[in-house]
């Protein structure tokens, strides 16, 4: 079984809230989501929001994180 194609969130040039709120919106509709984001702090928010929801976050590159629920 492979794993599931994460939706792409391009959340670059943005700066925080908006790539957690892109982020939170994408898993309304899907089961993974990978955003690109390089606001300095989106990598401790996304954390964040993947805790407060029991998502899992994974650091998946420079600038690049995946989560899931």
């Amino acid at each position: 079984m492979s794993d599931p194609v994460p939706f792409a969130v391009d959340a670059r040039g943005m700066r925080c809230p908006w790539p957690v709120l892109r982020a939170s919106r994408a898993l309304r509709d899907h089961a993974l989501v990978e955003v690109r984001a390089d606001d300095p702090m989106a990598a401790k928010e996304l954390k964040a929001l993947a805790t407060e929801r029991g998502w899992s976050f994974v650091e998946a590159g420079q600038a690049c994180y995946r989560l899931g629920r």
